[in-house]
């Protein structure tokens, strides 16, 4: 089997994503006995390659255009499906980022490919090779099949750790030229905003979110506070976010980020089914609720029942003290 692996970049830097993918990608080959290649589509990328070799990968291939600056989703299909189809893939892996959802969709509509979104485990081997994704909001799991001779997934965020190769491989790159028209480029940035300072929910191993029971936007603090003291994201839930306290870039769950850190702490969040979804997959879950029956606990690797207005500080002051 030949597999090809998206490395997403941005900004002129390769994302935690791409590492991520090259995991997964390797672990595929070595349950098939196929081959890893690498595909890093934007402008002035060529500069990245190297950094893939770490991950065991040493043929990579890129797609450069000055209209690639920004991500657009109609070119970079296009460029993805393209060297697909050139170099025999016959499975691509995308990850399941916000920007690897719009884009694996598109490429396996061009390759006319089965999908497999939202991977979260790889099984069998040969030819019976099988993806696991969540299913019913995060409530099941699913092995599915992909028989159609091209394949495409797509793989949570967080899961599959980007972890470098025994042995690093030399890199071969190679520029592949893609017959851009300008009807492939359909979008327009006509505006980016950037928040300084703060971490991403989606790129971050530690997680502290506030829900609903915080009871207004200025109480976040207490959140915020033991984010700080943890070296943490701030997450919210879908109310918090639609009440419009926090802002939507912050939210976790099924219409948000799906996040897997080390460890989550969910303050004043009952655990209603859209979040779950979003955070289950975190390796150790702490939950804080006075409500001793909300769902979170059913979920979570310990669970402090208790008013989060006395609690956060507690833990917030421990945490400093311990760490000094």
């Amino acid at each position: 089997m030949k597999i090809l692996a998206y490395a997403e970049a941005r900004d002129g830097a390769l994302k935690k994503s791409a590492f991520e993918a090259m995991t997964a990608a390797r672990q595929v080959a070595s349950s098939t006995g196929g081959t890893v290649a690498a595909v890093i589509v934007g402008a002035n990328v060529a500069s990245l390659a190297d950094q893939l070799g770490a991950y065991g990968v040493s043929d990579v291939i890129t797609v450069e255009d000055n209209r690639l600056t920004e991500y657009d989703s109609g070119a970079t299909a296009k460029a993805v499906a393209a060297v697909a189809s050139a170099e025999g893939a016959d499975l691509v892996v995308v990850s399941h980022s916000a920007h690897g959802k719009d884009l694996a969709p598109r490429v396996a509509t061009k390759l006319e490919a089965g999908l497999a979104p939202d991977v979260v485990g790889i099984d069998g081997s040969g030819d019976d090779i099988r993806f696991v994704r969540p299913v019913f909001a995060g409530k099941g799991l699913a092995e599915v099949k992909i028989n159609t001779p091209k394949k495409v997934v797509s793989i949570r965020p967080n899961v599959f750790t980007a972890t470098t190769a025994d042995a690093p491989a030399t890199v071969s790159a190679r520029n592949v030229v893609v017959d851009f028209s300008d009807a492939d480029f359909r979008s327009k940035v006509v505006e980016t905003k950037v928040t300084t300072g703060k971490k991403d929910v989606a790129d971050s191993d530690i997680i502290v979110s506030g829900g609903r029971g915080l009871k207004g936007p200025e109480n976040f603090n207490l959140v915020e506070d033991l984010a700080a003291a943890l070296d943490a994201a701030v997450g919210a839930s879908r109310a918090v976010v639609d009440a419009g306290w926090r802002p939507h870039s912050e939210q976790v769950g099924q219409t948000g980020k799906t996040v897997s850190p080390t460890l989550y702490v969910a303050c004043a969040i009952s655990g209603a089914v859209q979040h779950l979804a979003g955070m289950s997959g975190s390796k150790y879950i702490v939950a804080i609720n006075k409500d001793k029956d909300a769902p979170i606990f059913g979920v979570a690797d310990y669970g402090i029942v208790g008013d989060v207005f006395e609690v956060l500080p507690m833990l917030t002051q421990e945490i400093k003290a311990a760490k000094n």
